[in-house]
């Protein structure tokens, strides 16, 4: 590099999950994000963990204003109880609330945990949605082709794809 020439900054993504979730969807996470061309050279990850998917909205709104992160990654797992479920709408809705006041992407990632009675099958839907919206947000930041290339494939993160239409 030129004398005088500063390096191009990096990056952030942020990774925000929780104690809650039976699943260590961070780590999911964080490490499809370390399998993406240009991890630690183009982007770098910061990582926090809260205790409930409640406290997601405010950790991803510290990760943008606080920690520089131009996209969020919101992790959590909503109980059984209806309550759970009320209480995730609302977490949603914080979470939603927190992107347009920093205008800035936070993809919340919510596995319910009665999405699947076989904690196999529960355990694959955490997997692959953590790192399929890991890499949702890399290529958000990155490939957007990669993005719009699928648009209307029916394209699903944690189950199979539902496919498109017509084909």
């Amino acid at each position: 590099m030129a004398k005088g020439t500063k390096s191009p900054k990096k990056v952030r993504i942020g990774v925000v999950d929780t104690m809650f979730a039976r699943y260590d969807m961070g780590a999911a996470a964080r490490a499809e994000l370390a399998a993406c061309p240009g991890y630690g050279e183009r982007f770098t990850v910061v990582a926090r963990t809260v205790p409930g998917f409640k406290d997601l909205a405010v950790a991803a709104k510290n990760l943008i204003e606080k920690d520089g992160c131009s996209i969020v990654v919101a992790l959590g797992m909503p109980g059984k109880a209806p309550i759970d479920k009320q209480c995730a709408h609302e977490a949603a809705l914080g979470i939603m609330q927190a992107q347009l006041m920093t205008s800035t992407p936070i993809l919340e990632v919510f596995v319910h945990e009665d999405e699947a009675d076989d904690p196999k099958v529960l355990e694959s839907v955490f997997e692959n949605r953590s790192r399929k919206h890991a890499r949702n947000a890399y290529w958000m930041l990155f490939e957007p082709e990669q993005l719009s290339r699928r648009a209307g494939q029916g394209i699903r993160q944690g189950f199979d794809d539902a496919g498109p239409l017509v084909p």
